[in-house]
Protein backbone atom coordinates (compact mmCIF):
# COMPACT_ATOMS: atom_id res chain seq x y z
CA UNK A 1 0.00 0.00 0.00
CA UNK A 2 1.12 3.62 -0.44
CA UNK A 3 1.68 5.38 2.65
CA UNK A 4 2.38 9.21 3.36
CA UNK A 5 3.47 10.95 6.66
CA UNK A 6 4.65 14.85 7.08
CA UNK A 7 6.55 16.25 9.32
CA UNK A 8 5.40 19.77 10.11
CA UNK A 9 6.95 22.64 11.07
CA UNK A 10 3.72 24.17 13.37
CA UNK A 11 3.22 27.84 13.27
CA UNK A 12 3.48 28.39 17.25
CA UNK A 13 1.51 30.55 19.12
CA UNK A 14 4.09 33.70 20.71
CA UNK A 15 2.73 33.29 24.16
CA UNK A 16 1.80 29.82 24.72
CA UNK A 17 0.26 30.91 28.61
CA UNK A 18 -1.42 33.55 27.51
CA UNK A 19 -5.15 33.16 27.68
CA UNK A 20 -6.65 33.82 24.75
CA UNK A 21 -10.93 33.42 22.60
CA UNK A 22 -11.48 30.55 20.89
CA UNK A 23 -11.66 32.71 17.58
CA UNK A 24 -7.95 33.07 18.20
CA UNK A 25 -7.15 30.05 18.79
CA UNK A 26 -9.24 28.45 15.79
CA UNK A 27 -7.54 31.03 13.23
CA UNK A 28 -4.08 30.15 14.88
CA UNK A 29 -5.15 26.03 14.37
CA UNK A 30 -6.45 26.97 10.72
CA UNK A 31 -2.85 28.25 9.76
CA UNK A 32 -1.56 24.59 10.71
CA UNK A 33 -4.64 23.21 8.77
CA UNK A 34 -4.66 25.29 6.31
CA UNK A 35 -0.58 23.21 5.48
CA UNK A 36 -2.09 19.59 6.74
CA UNK A 37 -4.63 20.60 3.54
CA UNK A 38 -2.37 21.34 0.96
CA UNK A 39 -0.21 18.44 2.22
CA UNK A 40 -3.12 15.98 1.75
CA UNK A 41 -3.88 17.02 -1.60
CA UNK A 42 0.32 16.55 -2.08
CA UNK A 43 -0.29 12.80 -1.17
CA UNK A 44 -3.48 11.90 -2.74
CA UNK A 45 -2.08 13.01 -5.87
CA UNK A 46 0.75 10.70 -5.20
CA UNK A 47 -1.64 7.84 -4.55
CA UNK A 48 -1.28 7.64 -0.51
CA UNK A 49 -4.20 5.68 1.03
CA UNK A 50 -3.27 7.02 4.22
CA UNK A 51 -1.78 9.99 5.75
CA UNK A 52 -0.13 10.63 9.15
CA UNK A 53 0.39 14.15 11.04
CA UNK A 54 2.65 15.29 13.78
CA UNK A 55 1.75 15.30 17.97
CA UNK A 56 1.13 18.68 18.82
CA UNK A 57 0.99 19.65 14.55
CA UNK A 58 -2.11 21.70 14.88
CA UNK A 59 -2.01 23.59 18.02
CA UNK A 60 1.75 23.88 19.42
CA UNK A 61 2.86 23.11 22.73
CA UNK A 62 3.67 24.52 26.40
CA UNK A 63 0.43 25.61 27.08
CA UNK A 64 -0.84 25.74 30.35
CA UNK A 65 -3.90 23.71 31.86
CA UNK A 66 -5.77 27.02 31.59
CA UNK A 67 -4.58 28.39 28.39
CA UNK A 68 -5.07 25.55 26.23
CA UNK A 69 -8.63 25.12 26.81
CA UNK A 70 -9.93 27.60 23.38
CA UNK A 71 -7.34 25.34 21.59
CA UNK A 72 -9.58 21.79 22.55
CA UNK A 73 -11.90 20.27 20.47
CA UNK A 74 -15.30 18.11 22.23
CA UNK A 75 -14.39 14.38 20.81
CA UNK A 76 -16.84 11.78 21.78
CA UNK A 77 -14.50 8.63 22.99
CA UNK A 78 -17.00 5.86 23.11
CA UNK A 79 -17.28 4.21 19.47
CA UNK A 80 -21.08 3.58 19.98
CA UNK A 81 -21.59 6.52 17.70
CA UNK A 82 -20.84 6.30 14.10
CA UNK A 83 -19.80 10.14 13.30
CA UNK A 84 -18.45 12.04 10.12
CA UNK A 85 -17.99 15.56 11.37
CA UNK A 86 -17.76 17.19 7.48
CA UNK A 87 -21.08 15.78 6.83
CA UNK A 88 -22.95 16.44 10.31
CA UNK A 89 -21.00 19.51 11.56
CA UNK A 90 -23.78 20.32 13.48
CA UNK A 91 -24.17 17.19 15.96
CA UNK A 92 -21.78 18.67 18.55
CA UNK A 93 -20.07 22.25 19.36
CA UNK A 94 -16.36 23.04 19.49
CA UNK A 95 -15.69 20.27 16.91
CA UNK A 96 -14.27 22.86 13.79
CA UNK A 97 -11.28 21.04 13.78
CA UNK A 98 -12.54 17.54 13.55
CA UNK A 99 -14.67 18.85 10.64
CA UNK A 100 -11.58 20.45 8.56
CA UNK A 101 -9.57 17.27 9.53
CA UNK A 102 -12.92 15.23 8.38
CA UNK A 103 -13.75 17.05 4.99
CA UNK A 104 -9.60 16.97 3.94
CA UNK A 105 -10.22 12.81 3.93
CA UNK A 106 -13.53 12.94 2.57
CA UNK A 107 -12.36 14.99 -0.32
CA UNK A 108 -9.10 13.55 -0.73
CA UNK A 109 -10.65 10.04 -0.23
CA UNK A 110 -8.10 9.08 2.09
CA UNK A 111 -7.51 7.70 5.58
CA UNK A 112 -6.43 10.56 7.69
CA UNK A 113 -4.87 10.93 11.45
CA UNK A 114 -4.18 13.99 12.94
CA UNK A 115 -3.17 14.85 16.63
CA UNK A 116 -5.43 17.67 18.71
CA UNK A 117 -6.21 18.14 22.13
CA UNK A 118 -9.85 17.66 22.91
CA UNK A 119 -12.14 17.91 26.40
CA UNK A 120 -14.66 15.80 27.59
CA UNK A 121 -16.93 16.88 30.64
CA UNK A 122 -16.79 14.56 33.54
CA UNK A 123 -19.21 13.96 36.40
CA UNK A 124 -18.30 15.49 39.91
CA UNK A 125 -19.03 12.04 41.04
CA UNK A 126 -16.41 10.42 38.96
CA UNK A 127 -13.24 10.59 41.67
CA UNK A 128 -11.06 11.01 39.19
CA UNK A 129 -12.57 14.14 37.34
CA UNK A 130 -10.21 17.35 37.58
CA UNK A 131 -11.28 20.10 39.89
CA UNK A 132 -12.54 22.19 36.95
CA UNK A 133 -14.81 19.41 35.87
CA UNK A 134 -13.14 18.31 32.83
CA UNK A 135 -11.17 16.03 30.92
CA UNK A 136 -8.57 17.65 29.34
CA UNK A 137 -6.80 14.90 27.05
CA UNK A 138 -3.86 14.62 24.03
CA UNK A 139 -5.24 12.52 21.44
CA UNK A 140 -5.02 11.25 17.82
CA UNK A 141 -8.04 11.12 15.80
CA UNK A 142 -8.24 8.56 12.90
CA UNK A 143 -10.76 9.30 9.91
CA UNK A 144 -11.64 6.65 7.33
CA UNK A 145 -11.59 8.09 3.65
CA UNK A 146 -15.20 9.33 3.47
CA UNK A 147 -14.58 11.38 6.78
CA UNK A 148 -15.80 9.20 9.34
CA UNK A 149 -14.44 9.34 12.50
CA UNK A 150 -12.87 5.67 13.14
CA UNK A 151 -10.99 5.65 16.07
CA UNK A 152 -9.69 8.19 18.46
CA UNK A 153 -6.36 7.50 21.11
CA UNK A 154 -5.98 9.46 24.19
CA UNK A 155 -2.25 9.66 24.94
CA UNK A 156 -1.01 7.69 28.33
CA UNK A 157 2.78 8.45 29.12
CA UNK A 158 2.57 12.35 29.20
CA UNK A 159 6.14 13.92 28.51
CA UNK A 160 5.80 17.00 31.10
CA UNK A 161 2.50 17.78 29.98
CA UNK A 162 0.76 19.66 32.30
CA UNK A 163 -1.81 21.30 29.71
CA UNK A 164 -3.12 17.20 29.93
CA UNK A 165 -4.67 14.01 31.96
CA UNK A 166 -3.94 10.88 31.66
CA UNK A 167 -6.86 8.67 31.09
CA UNK A 168 -8.19 6.69 33.44
CA UNK A 169 -7.19 3.60 31.88
CA UNK A 170 -5.06 2.69 28.64
CA UNK A 171 -6.40 3.00 25.48
CA UNK A 172 -6.11 0.02 23.08
CA UNK A 173 -6.80 1.72 20.03
CA UNK A 174 -6.97 0.63 16.31
CA UNK A 175 -8.71 0.97 12.93
CA UNK A 176 -9.52 -1.72 10.27
CA UNK A 177 -8.62 -0.67 6.40
CA UNK A 178 -9.53 -2.04 3.17
CA UNK A 179 -5.93 -1.95 1.93
CA UNK A 180 -3.51 -2.98 4.68
CA UNK A 181 -6.21 -4.22 7.22
CA UNK A 182 -5.83 -3.03 11.15
CA UNK A 183 -3.51 -0.18 12.28
CA UNK A 184 -2.78 0.92 15.93
CA UNK A 185 -2.22 3.91 17.31
CA UNK A 186 -0.20 5.37 20.39
CA UNK A 187 1.80 8.80 21.03
CA UNK A 188 5.50 10.05 21.22
CA UNK A 189 6.97 8.86 25.00
CA UNK A 190 3.89 5.59 24.41
CA UNK A 191 6.67 3.95 22.48
CA UNK A 192 8.76 3.47 25.37
CA UNK A 193 6.69 1.65 27.76
CA UNK A 194 4.39 -1.63 27.71
CA UNK A 195 1.03 0.14 28.31
CA UNK A 196 -0.36 0.22 25.77
CA UNK A 197 2.21 -0.04 22.97
CA UNK A 198 3.58 -3.34 23.93
CA UNK A 199 0.51 -4.65 24.69
CA UNK A 200 -1.72 -3.08 22.05
CA UNK A 201 0.19 -4.67 19.06
CA UNK A 202 1.08 -8.17 21.17
CA UNK A 203 -2.29 -8.47 22.31
CA UNK A 204 -4.13 -7.63 18.47
CA UNK A 205 -1.27 -9.11 16.83
CA UNK A 206 -0.95 -5.48 14.66
CA UNK A 207 1.44 -5.50 11.69
CA UNK A 208 0.89 -1.70 11.00
CA UNK A 209 1.13 0.93 13.30
CA UNK A 210 0.40 5.53 13.36
CA UNK A 211 2.42 7.28 14.89
CA UNK A 212 2.06 11.14 15.61
CA UNK A 213 5.00 12.47 17.72
CA UNK A 214 6.49 15.10 18.96
CA UNK A 215 10.32 13.71 19.41
CA UNK A 216 13.19 15.75 20.82
CA UNK A 217 16.17 13.87 19.37
CA UNK A 218 18.91 12.04 22.22
CA UNK A 219 21.62 10.53 20.75
CA UNK A 220 23.08 7.93 20.99
CA UNK A 221 20.27 5.60 21.92
CA UNK A 222 16.89 7.79 21.55
CA UNK A 223 16.77 9.44 18.39
CA UNK A 224 13.58 9.62 16.25
CA UNK A 225 14.27 7.69 13.24
CA UNK A 226 16.87 5.16 15.45
CA UNK A 227 14.43 4.02 17.77
CA UNK A 228 11.34 4.12 15.49
CA UNK A 229 13.24 1.50 13.03
CA UNK A 230 13.83 -0.18 16.39
CA UNK A 231 10.32 -0.75 17.30
CA UNK A 232 9.54 -1.62 13.89
CA UNK A 233 12.18 -3.99 14.11
CA UNK A 234 11.52 -5.81 17.20
CA UNK A 235 7.78 -5.96 16.39
CA UNK A 236 7.80 -6.97 13.11
CA UNK A 237 5.55 -4.16 12.26
CA UNK A 238 4.93 -1.09 9.58
CA UNK A 239 5.22 2.03 11.88
CA UNK A 240 4.01 5.41 9.83
CA UNK A 241 6.41 7.83 12.29
CA UNK A 242 5.15 12.16 11.99
CA UNK A 243 7.23 14.27 13.44
CA UNK A 244 6.75 18.02 14.33
CA UNK A 245 10.24 19.86 12.97
CA UNK A 246 11.45 22.40 15.27
CA UNK A 247 15.45 21.68 14.69
CA UNK A 248 16.46 24.75 17.47
CA UNK A 249 14.31 22.10 19.46
CA UNK A 250 15.98 19.45 18.20
CA UNK A 251 12.79 18.22 16.88
CA UNK A 252 12.94 16.09 13.63
CA UNK A 253 12.77 12.88 12.39
CA UNK A 254 10.28 11.21 10.70
CA UNK A 255 9.59 8.18 8.01
CA UNK A 256 7.74 5.39 6.49
CA UNK A 257 9.28 1.74 8.77
CA UNK A 258 9.07 -1.95 7.76
CA UNK A 259 11.39 -4.41 9.75
CA UNK A 260 14.01 -4.69 6.75
CA UNK A 261 13.60 -0.99 5.12
CA UNK A 262 12.82 2.70 5.88
CA UNK A 263 12.02 5.58 4.36
CA UNK A 264 13.30 8.84 6.65
CA UNK A 265 13.83 11.83 7.11
CA UNK A 266 16.30 14.03 9.45
CA UNK A 267 16.90 17.54 8.81
CA UNK A 268 18.88 19.48 11.64
CA UNK A 269 20.01 22.42 9.16
CA UNK A 270 16.89 23.30 7.49
CA UNK A 271 13.09 24.44 8.27
CA UNK A 272 10.15 23.91 6.30
CA UNK A 273 8.16 20.46 6.72
CA UNK A 274 8.84 17.33 4.56
CA UNK A 275 6.02 14.86 2.92
CA UNK A 276 7.21 11.26 2.64
CA UNK A 277 4.95 9.06 0.21
CA UNK A 278 6.29 5.51 0.16
CA UNK A 279 4.92 2.15 -1.06
CA UNK A 280 5.54 -0.51 1.15
CA UNK A 281 4.41 -3.98 1.62
CA UNK A 282 1.55 -4.97 3.86
CA UNK A 283 3.07 -7.38 6.79
CA UNK A 284 1.22 -10.89 7.06
CA UNK A 285 3.66 -13.57 8.19
CA UNK A 286 6.89 -12.81 10.52
CA UNK A 287 10.29 -11.90 9.42
CA UNK A 288 12.26 -15.05 10.00
CA UNK A 289 15.98 -13.90 11.59
CA UNK A 290 18.46 -16.30 10.61
CA UNK A 291 20.32 -17.93 13.58
CA UNK A 292 22.85 -20.38 12.17
CA UNK A 293 25.08 -18.05 10.71
CA UNK A 294 26.40 -17.13 14.99
CA UNK A 295 29.14 -18.33 16.98
CA UNK A 296 28.41 -19.56 20.24
CA UNK A 297 30.06 -17.04 23.18
CA UNK A 298 33.23 -16.11 22.41
CA UNK A 299 35.82 -18.19 23.97
CA UNK A 300 38.00 -16.20 27.04
CA UNK A 301 41.80 -15.89 25.67
CA UNK A 302 44.48 -15.84 27.80
CA UNK A 303 47.11 -13.83 27.94
CA UNK A 304 45.71 -10.92 26.08
CA UNK A 305 46.10 -7.43 27.01
CA UNK A 306 42.37 -6.55 28.87
CA UNK A 307 41.48 -3.30 27.86
CA UNK A 308 40.40 -0.57 31.24
CA UNK A 309 37.45 -0.14 32.38
CA UNK A 310 35.80 2.87 32.46
CA UNK A 311 32.94 5.27 33.62
CA UNK A 312 31.29 7.95 32.16
CA UNK A 313 27.11 9.33 31.97
CA UNK A 314 25.36 8.30 28.59
CA UNK A 315 21.41 9.35 28.15
CA UNK A 316 21.81 10.20 32.08
CA UNK A 317 22.94 7.32 33.47
CA UNK A 318 26.11 5.67 34.46
CA UNK A 319 27.10 3.41 31.90
CA UNK A 320 30.36 0.90 32.21
CA UNK A 321 32.71 1.23 29.36
CA UNK A 322 35.45 -0.31 27.60
CA UNK A 323 37.81 0.65 24.62
CA UNK A 324 37.66 -1.21 21.46
CA UNK A 325 40.91 0.42 20.30
CA UNK A 326 42.09 -2.18 18.01
CA UNK A 327 41.31 -2.96 14.57
CA UNK A 328 39.82 -6.35 15.49
CA UNK A 329 39.26 -8.16 18.63
CA UNK A 330 36.44 -9.60 21.43
CA UNK A 331 35.83 -7.79 24.56
CA UNK A 332 33.30 -8.17 27.14
CA UNK A 333 31.45 -5.42 29.85
CA UNK A 334 29.20 -6.47 32.36
CA UNK A 335 27.13 -4.37 35.05
CA UNK A 336 24.56 -5.97 37.88
CA UNK A 337 23.15 -9.60 35.84
CA UNK A 338 23.78 -7.88 32.39
CA UNK A 339 26.80 -9.07 30.30
CA UNK A 340 27.85 -7.28 26.82
CA UNK A 341 29.97 -8.88 24.18
CA UNK A 342 31.15 -7.98 21.41
CA UNK A 343 33.64 -9.21 18.41
CA UNK A 344 34.20 -6.74 15.93
CA UNK A 345 36.52 -5.87 12.78
CA UNK A 346 37.26 -2.58 11.36
CA UNK A 347 37.97 -2.14 7.55
CA UNK A 348 40.40 0.22 8.73
CA UNK A 349 42.10 1.57 11.62
CA UNK A 350 40.91 5.04 12.00
CA UNK A 351 41.58 7.84 13.91
CA UNK A 352 38.23 7.25 15.54
CA UNK A 353 37.65 6.19 19.55
CA UNK A 354 34.96 3.57 20.47
CA UNK A 355 33.90 1.59 23.56
CA UNK A 356 31.50 -0.75 24.35
CA UNK A 357 28.96 0.22 27.43
CA UNK A 358 26.57 -1.37 29.50
CA UNK A 359 23.83 0.08 31.82
CA UNK A 360 21.13 -2.34 33.96
CA UNK A 361 19.23 0.03 36.04
CA UNK A 362 16.57 2.54 36.66
CA UNK A 363 16.86 5.50 34.10
CA UNK A 364 15.57 8.23 36.11
CA UNK A 365 15.72 11.81 34.32
CA UNK A 366 12.74 12.72 31.88
CA UNK A 367 10.85 9.55 32.79
CA UNK A 368 11.34 6.84 35.01
CA UNK A 369 12.16 3.23 33.54
CA UNK A 370 13.97 0.61 33.66
CA UNK A 371 16.51 -0.27 30.79
CA UNK A 372 19.54 -2.86 30.04
CA UNK A 373 21.75 -1.15 27.25
CA UNK A 374 24.63 -2.94 25.04
CA UNK A 375 25.96 -0.15 23.28
CA UNK A 376 28.78 0.20 20.65
CA UNK A 377 29.12 3.87 20.54
CA UNK A 378 31.26 6.50 18.60
CA UNK A 379 33.04 8.46 21.73
CA UNK A 380 32.86 12.48 21.09
CA UNK A 381 36.85 12.25 21.16
CA UNK A 382 39.74 10.20 21.87
CA UNK A 383 39.48 10.73 25.35
CA UNK A 384 37.36 8.19 27.82
CA UNK A 385 35.38 11.37 29.23
CA UNK A 386 33.68 11.78 25.18
CA UNK A 387 32.01 8.69 25.26
CA UNK A 388 28.67 9.04 25.92
CA UNK A 389 28.59 12.11 24.14
CA UNK A 390 26.01 12.99 20.93
CA UNK A 391 27.99 12.59 18.12
CA UNK A 392 26.57 12.87 14.40
CA UNK A 393 29.47 11.86 12.22
CA UNK A 394 31.85 8.51 11.72
CA UNK A 395 33.99 7.28 9.36
CA UNK A 396 35.22 3.78 10.57
CA UNK A 397 32.99 0.62 9.08
CA UNK A 398 32.89 -1.93 11.04
CA UNK A 399 31.73 -5.64 11.20
CA UNK A 400 30.64 -6.56 14.47
CA UNK A 401 28.94 -8.93 16.23
CA UNK A 402 27.16 -7.85 19.61
CA UNK A 403 25.38 -9.93 21.84
CA UNK A 404 24.40 -9.66 25.52
CA UNK A 405 22.35 -12.00 28.58
CA UNK A 406 19.44 -9.92 28.67
CA UNK A 407 17.02 -10.38 31.14
CA UNK A 408 13.81 -9.14 29.23
CA UNK A 409 12.08 -10.39 25.79
CA UNK A 410 12.15 -6.89 24.53
CA UNK A 411 14.93 -6.07 23.27
CA UNK A 412 15.38 -3.15 20.73
CA UNK A 413 17.91 -3.47 18.05
CA UNK A 414 19.44 -0.04 17.30
CA UNK A 415 21.73 0.57 13.99
CA UNK A 416 22.27 4.28 13.64
CA UNK A 417 25.47 5.32 10.98
CA UNK A 418 27.08 9.02 10.17
CA UNK A 419 24.86 11.51 9.23
CA UNK A 420 21.61 9.89 11.25
CA UNK A 421 21.20 7.67 8.55
CA UNK A 422 20.21 4.05 9.13
CA UNK A 423 21.38 1.03 8.50
CA UNK A 424 19.83 -2.95 8.77
CA UNK A 425 21.72 -6.27 10.32
CA UNK A 426 22.34 -9.08 8.54
CA UNK A 427 21.18 -11.22 11.29
CA UNK A 428 19.70 -10.53 14.78
CA UNK A 429 17.16 -12.33 17.49
CA UNK A 430 17.76 -15.19 20.42
CA UNK A 431 20.31 -17.84 20.90
CA UNK A 432 21.26 -19.39 24.21
CA UNK A 433 19.12 -17.03 26.14
CA UNK A 434 21.49 -13.95 24.41
CA UNK A 435 19.71 -11.58 22.22
CA UNK A 436 22.76 -10.91 19.25
CA UNK A 437 22.47 -8.45 16.45
CA UNK A 438 25.38 -8.87 13.41
CA UNK A 439 26.70 -7.04 10.70
CA UNK A 440 29.10 -7.68 7.72
CA UNK A 441 30.50 -3.98 6.75
CA UNK A 442 27.98 -1.34 8.16
CA UNK A 443 27.08 0.96 5.16
CA UNK A 444 29.21 3.95 6.66
CA UNK A 445 30.60 5.41 9.76
CA UNK A 446 28.80 3.92 12.36
CA UNK A 447 27.55 6.09 15.27
CA UNK A 448 25.73 3.42 17.44
CA UNK A 449 24.79 -0.09 17.41
CA UNK A 450 23.30 -1.18 20.34
CA UNK A 451 20.56 -3.55 22.20
CA UNK A 452 18.12 -1.51 24.18
CA UNK A 453 16.33 -3.51 26.37
CA UNK A 454 13.30 -2.67 28.45
CA UNK A 455 12.29 -4.21 31.43
CA UNK A 456 9.08 -3.36 31.87
CA UNK A 457 7.98 -4.75 35.09
CA UNK A 458 10.96 -2.83 36.94
CA UNK A 459 9.55 0.29 36.02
Amino acid sequence: YVAAVYEHESILSPNPTALVDRQSALELMGRNLDIYEQQVVAAARQGAQIIVFPEDGIHGFNFTRNSIYPYLDFVLHSQSVKWNPCREPYLFNNTEVLQRLSCMALKNKIYLVANLGTKEPCEPTDPQCPPDGRYQFNTNVAFNDDGTLVATYRKHNLYFEYAFDTPPEPDYKFFDTPFAGKFGMFTCFDILFFEPAVNLVRQYNLKQVVYPTAWMNQLPLLSAVEFQQAFATAFNVNILAANIHHPTLGMTGSGIYTPVKSYIYHNMESYGGKLIVAEIPVITADYNTNLDKIPGRVSEKGNERLPPIFYGEMMYDNFTFVPVWWEKGEVQVCANTLCCYLNYQRAVLTDELYALGVFDGLHTVHGTYYVQACALVKCGGLSFSTCGQEVTDATAVIDFQLWGNMSTPYVFPLLLTSGITLDFADHMGWKNNHYFISKNRTSSGLLTAALYGRWYEKD
